[in-house]
């Protein structure tokens, strides 16, 4: 079965878990957030819906959101620059009573009109910190078999206690109808844990905003899927896929440097579903006569006369004559002097860090530099 184009719309939440990475978006989104040398954490369930066939997508904003805008424009890299449904950018404050929200329900209820123009039968939803290449077709023809009301897309792992006081954890019966959630709970071991993607009938939602906004309440996690699981029929459909989930700056640093892995590459950005991003003109990236580069990704523009090892260096990254980086992320237009050493280092865009500077961290704790910083 095939999603038609007018069957399913399409909500991204930009602005969702900005508290988990807050030094990454003091000035951003979290759906603005450098990945990979040359993507933004929004390419990832754009491009997936996209991909499934899904032509009419609302992106709803809070705060911090300039630098999104920018990146997304009208459209066009995802092909949903359309007369007709395509891409839509929600604001706050986009109609009367919106305004910043406290959680899912209120955002939903800022952009219930915009909900209630579309023609779609069902919704998808989904948040900008998972990193993954997902068909949504399966989780809809999953949804229509169980003839669920709500059906959320999970996956299974190991974590740590810190790592769950992020995280939504489900019990499931043997048909997959989940009977047990936990919220954020301070437990480590194995979970089957919120991928932050839901599917449910349009109608459906829209009971839920208006039910939900008389009552004053704002947590679709709290209010919904844990206090009404009784109620309403709530499916999880697991996910046996990679993905990488960022749920803080470890997680970040690492879904980075699990990008140089060939096999993950292959999964996350296969030819037949490729991830579009915003297009740039840089020239190539040049490489000095003493330059030396082993295991990393370079984007277009950078200039290399120094080492790199195990690096993600975004457009624009220059590396003087004699510097050693290694196990660092480099974003935009970050420029090493010459002689500088680099351990375990993510810099923001525009950074400068002068000649003969050493700068280390470790594996757990990676040095940090903030957005147009001078070392």
């Amino acid at each position: 079965m095939a999603i038609m184009s007018n069957n399913m719309l399409g909500l991204i939440f930009a602005n969702l878990h900005d508290e988990t990475v807050p030094d990454l978006t003091k000035k951003r989104t979290m759906g603005s957030v450098p990945f990979g040398a040359r993507y933004r954490l929004i390419d990832f369930p754009l491009s997936n819906m996209v991909n499934s066939g899904i032509t009419t997508v609302g992106v709803i904003t809070k705060s911090n959101y300039q630098s999104l805008l920018d990146h997304l424009g009208s459209g066009d890299e995802w092909d949903l620059s359309r007369k007709t449904g395509g891409l839509g950018l929600l604001p706050p404050y986009g109609q009367v009573g919106g305004g910043l929200y406290r959680g899912r329900l209120e955002a939903l209820h800022g952009v219930e009109n915009y909900i209630s123009s579309s023609n779609a039968e069902y919704v998808l939803m989904t948040d900008c910190n998972v990193i993954v290449n997902m068909d949504f077709n399966h989780i809809l023809e999953y949804h229509i078999e169980k003839e669920a009301d709500i059906t959320i897309v999970y996956g299974r792992g190991n974590y740590t206690a810190a790592q769950m006081r992020t995280k939504t954890a489900f019990g499931f019966d043997p048909d997959g109808r989940i009977n047990d959630v936990l919220i954020y709970p301070n437990k480590e071991g194995e979970f089957d844990t919120s991928m932050n993607m839901y599917i449910l009938k349009r109608d459906f939602l829209m009971d839920l905003i208006t039910e939900t906004a008389s009552r004053n309440l704002y947590s679709f996690e709290v209010d919904i899927i844990q206090h009404r699981r009784e109620e309403y029929k709530i499916y999880g459909y697991k996910y046996n896929g990679y993905y990488e989930q960022i749920d803080g700056f470890l997680s970040y640093f690492a879904a980075n440097m699990a990008l140089m892995s060939v096999e993950r590459r292959s999964i996350l950005f296969p030819q037949r579903r490729p991830i579009y991003t915003k297009v740039r003109d840089e020239a190539p990236a040049k490489y000095g006569i003493e330059s030396d580069v082993c295991n990393s990704l370079v984007a277009d523009g950078c200039v290399i006369e120094g080492k790199v090892e195990n690096c993600v260096l975004f457009r624009g990254v220059k590396i003087g004559k004699g510097a050693m980086v290694k196990n660092c992320i480099l974003m935009q237009d970050t420029e090493i002097g010459e002689k500088c050493e680099m351990n375990y280092v993510i810099t923001d865009k525009n950074v400068l860090v002068g000649s003969y500077r050493s700068l280390f961290g470790t594996e757990d704790y990676p040095v940090f530099v903030g957005k147009g910083a001078n070392v």
